[in-house]
């Protein structure tokens, strides 16, 4: 096989395998989440991809070691917590890891960055403040976690 064959191979496993089946949130859960409400004694953390690069490539994520799904563009995690230590893990062509220590009461944002890597995309965890989380989650689609 000439060596061009083999890119155009590569890229269309890429392409296939970015439009794995995601389980959307209804609406309401959707509208919902983004109220930002907080329950007492608990913290909210979003953790959103706003952007359309590689829009048909997803990022998986895992949220305090348990793998949750694969994050496309506009779309969005949800998770409610207890106050601690918390990490959010995307594997894409590198490992990106950011650790949050949550205080109750309060929404926490994280931005997953999409960049070019050479054959997948590598990524980027940012905290981001709530101004600026606020206006990325409400681009995006609430996603539910794989069960």
């Amino acid at each position: 096989m000439h060596s061009k064959s083999w890119i155009h191979l590569i890229l269309l496993f890429t392409i296939i395998c970015g439009c794995a089946t995601h389980r959307p949130a209804t609406i309401q859960q959707d509208n919902k989440a983004k109220t930002f409400a907080i329950y007492s004694g608990k913290a909210n953390i979003y953790v959103y991809r706003n952007e359309m690069f590689a829009f048909a490539s997803k990022l998986p994520i895992a949220f305090d070691g348990k793998p949750i799904g694969d994050l496309g563009a506009k779309t969005y995690f949800f998770f409610v917590v207890s106050p601690g230590e918390h990490e959010v893990i995307c594997n894409s062509e590198n490992e990106s890891k950011l650790k949050l220590t949550v205080e109750s009461d309060r929404n926490y944002f994280v931005w997953v960055e999409a960049k070019t890597g050479i054959l997948t995309l590598r990524s980027n965890l940012l905290n981001v403040d709530e101004a600026a989380g606020r206006r990325g989650v409400e681009e995006c689609r609430l996603l539910l976690e794989n069960q």
